[in-house]
């Protein structure tokens, strides 16, 4: 089981990575996020900023469907992302080592080139 002191530690732990001002987390690398906070959306209903759901960047279409179908339990998205690299994972679901090859796979493929 993971949560949002374990998002932190693991974003911060990797190179060139910002931490913006958030009610959650959120973090970047070369000005480009790669896991954040979800901002939970109901019609009438102020944004709820949940913390205990990452929004993680996957890359493309291919691996968020691949994520979504594959392990619904964990992961899951909504159709304002719909055509978009994120997916959300529910951090109580994840283990720890998990999230951290999630995360660290979102930075990579969002850090500058070197």
């Amino acid at each position: 089981m993971a949560d949002a002191d374990d998002v932190r530690r693991l974003a911060l732990a990797l190179a060139g990575t910002v931490e913006i001002d958030s009610d959650g987390f959120d973090f970047r690398v070369g000005n480009r996020g790669f896991v954040w906070s979800y901002p939970q959306r109901e019609p009438g209903k102020p944004r709820v900023i949940r913390t205990d759901i990452a929004v993680l960047y996957v890359g493309d279409e291919a691996e968020k469907q691949a994520l979504v179908l594959g392990e619904p339990d964990l992961f899951f998205t909504i159709p304002s992302y719909d055509g978009l690299p994120f997916v959300m994972c529910r951090l109580p679901e994840v283990t720890v080592s998990r999230l951290r090859e999630l995360i660290t796979d979102a930075w990579d493929m969002r850090r500058p080139p070197e």
